[in-house]
């Protein structure tokens, strides 16, 4: 038997929402969310706090390499990303409570190694450790939430959860820059102790076990897709570093392409396939998965290149830098907790398209910023930025979670987890590409030909150039190093916003091109 789908085109019927054991009577929205939303904005959170901590790592007794500092950021956000999908598919069959807790033990096990890590290497492997765990949470927070809840509650429900996205984002660097404040980077990571089993404390407490499905466990596929993501976001993470035409970045490359391939042949002949790569055949989700990554590599270059802004052209403490993004944990809440309202009068693709502008219109004005604009402007052009993004990223996100049944929720919730963490990695990467570039390019004279090691940290750190610039005898050219040095990052930042914005302007004609398919596929099938 066959049902009409969200996208309207005929789909695998769809079983009954998986029942909640020991439950009599549905949760409220509030409740249902409140509840997974510490776990969720932990682990999210997580991916921006440790942006906060790069000059300080840089500055601690591990002594890390221009590409150790990159590897310790991106270990957590490389090992989450791949294995997202899988572990959605493991919580939905064999337990998503059971899924979430062994999660966030994991977790607090890593953040416990990255505390005491005593080199580089041991450093990245907790990272990574955490990393596992994470992916067991997330996937997992958005499948129990709308298990609990009944149809006409969901579409609110999804609006929270994608809002625990910025709130993550922005609670973490606020509290990386607080971890630093009070005694250093090794904090922050044993503060994620306590915190991820207070988490699980709650969600043993207060979240009921539900019913899984019993199809059997795809291996192959999972194997498959993570080994592909691991080589695609390999890639994408040391392109930075090594050069997008490094043999090491496109033979990983190569074998993303290879790995990933592989996967959609194996996934197409299987019964039981883990992600069935028909479901990209459907508008709904081929345009949800794009603009949710969309969103996300603008999100996260963001955050990328504001830290270094705030603490290096601006001279913020990086508590204040932590402060300074309020805005964007205020206002995306607030706006994405009535998104699904407005599209319900207005419709999806007016809701996204107007979000999707007052983004690209929020990057364009903070590409004009230099160092001396006001505060009270720039917090005004982030509340721009996460406006836009509140009203896109909820009916986005539901494309996707409509596109499965609610017994796959979890694949369906790693999807969406997935393509916001590829999105974040690769918006990471291109940006921090172009302000390294533009950057090196720009850099007064005497920067750019200082030999050895130290040139090249200096021609890759605007933190480590102004540090150069300041050790200068003389006043007059010190005065004039350190304002060379800050055009240039200027410069590089200036540029790569203008490239996420046009980005964001592109998904937008993708998202009403798209729609108006979707449109008139749902009116030739009825």
């Amino acid at each position: 038997m066959t049902q009409q789908n969200s996208s309207g085109l005929a789909g695998p019927e769809r079983s009954p929402v998986p029942a909640a054991a020991g439950t009599s009577r549905p949760a409220t929205v509030a409740g249902a969310v409140g509840v997974i939303a510490p776990a969720a904005v932990l682990v999210l959170g997580m991916v921006a706090a440790v942006n906060i901590l790069i000059p300080q790592l840089q500055a601690s007794s591990l002594h890390p390499s221009v590409s150790g500092t990159a590897w310790i950021v991106d270990s957590y956000t490389l090992v989450f990303a791949c294995a997202l999908i899988p572990a959605g598919a493991l919580g939905d069959r064999f337990g998503r409570k059971r899924g979430m807790l062994a999660g966030l033990a994991v977790f607090a096990a890593g953040s416990a190694m990255a505390a005491l890590a005593p080199s580089v290497a041991v450093l990245m492997c907790g990272r990574a450790l955490s990393g596992v765990g994470a992916a067991l949470v997330l996937p997992a927070t958005l499948a129990v939430t709308l298990a609990r809840l009944e149809p006409a509650q969901r579409p609110r429900a999804v609006a929270l959860w994608s809002a625990l996205t910025g709130i993550g984002g922005v609670l973490g660097n606020l509290g990386g820059g607080l971890a630093v404040q009070v005694g250093g980077w090794r904090v922050l990571f044993w503060a994620g102790v306590p915190i991820a089993l207070a988490a699980a404390a709650l969600i043993a407490w207060r979240v009921p076990g539900q019913v899984p499905h019993h199809d059997p466990v795809d291996g192959g596929g999972a194997l498959l897709l993570t080994a592909g993501s691991v080589a695609l976001l390999y890639g994408v993470i040391d392109a930075p570093q090594l050069g997008w035409s490094s043999w090491r970045v496109t033979g990983s490359l190569a074998a993303a392409v290879v790995l990933l391939a592989a996967f959609t042949g194996y996934e197409l002949r299987r019964r039981h396939p883990m992600l069935d790569p028909r479901l990209f055949k459907l508008p709904g989700v081929r345009t949800g998965a794009f603009g949710i990554t969309a969103l996300f590599f603008a999100l996260f270059g963001l955050f990328y290149v504001n830290a270094q802004y705030l603490q290096d052209v601006r001279g913020y403490s990086a508590l204040l830098t932590g402060v300074a993004v309020l805005p964007l944990g205020v206002v995306m809440p607030f706006v994405s907790a009535r998104s699904m309202r407005l599209a319900a009068r207005v419709g999806e693709r007016a809701t996204i398209i107007l979000g999707l502008l007052l983004l690209a219109a929020g990057l364009f004005l903070l590409s004009l910023e230099t160092a001396g604009t006001p505060y009270v402007l720039y917090a005004l052009m982030l509340a721009l930025v996460s406006g836009g993004m509140g009203l896109a990223m909820p009916p986005l996100s539901a494309m996707i979670v409509q596109a499965l049944p609610p017994s796959h929720a979890g694949v369906s919730s790693g999807l969406n987890s997935t393509t916001r963490e590829l999105g974040s990695a690769i918006g990471v990467a291109v940006l921090s590409t172009i302000l390294t570039v533009r950057f090196a390019g720009r850099l007064p004279v005497a920067l750019q030909h200082v030999p050895g090691a130290q040139g090249v940290t200096i021609r890759h750190s605007v933190t480590a150039a102004l540090s150069y610039a300041d050790s200068a005898t003389n006043p007059v050219v010190r005065a004039h190093l350190l304002d060379a040095t800050r055009a240039a990052f200027l410069s590089g930042t200036s540029l790569g916003l203008r490239i996420g914005a046009a980005l964001i302007l592109l998904t937008a004609v993708v998202v009403f091109h798209q729609h108006r398919t979707s449109d008139m596929a749902h009116e030739s099938g009825q």
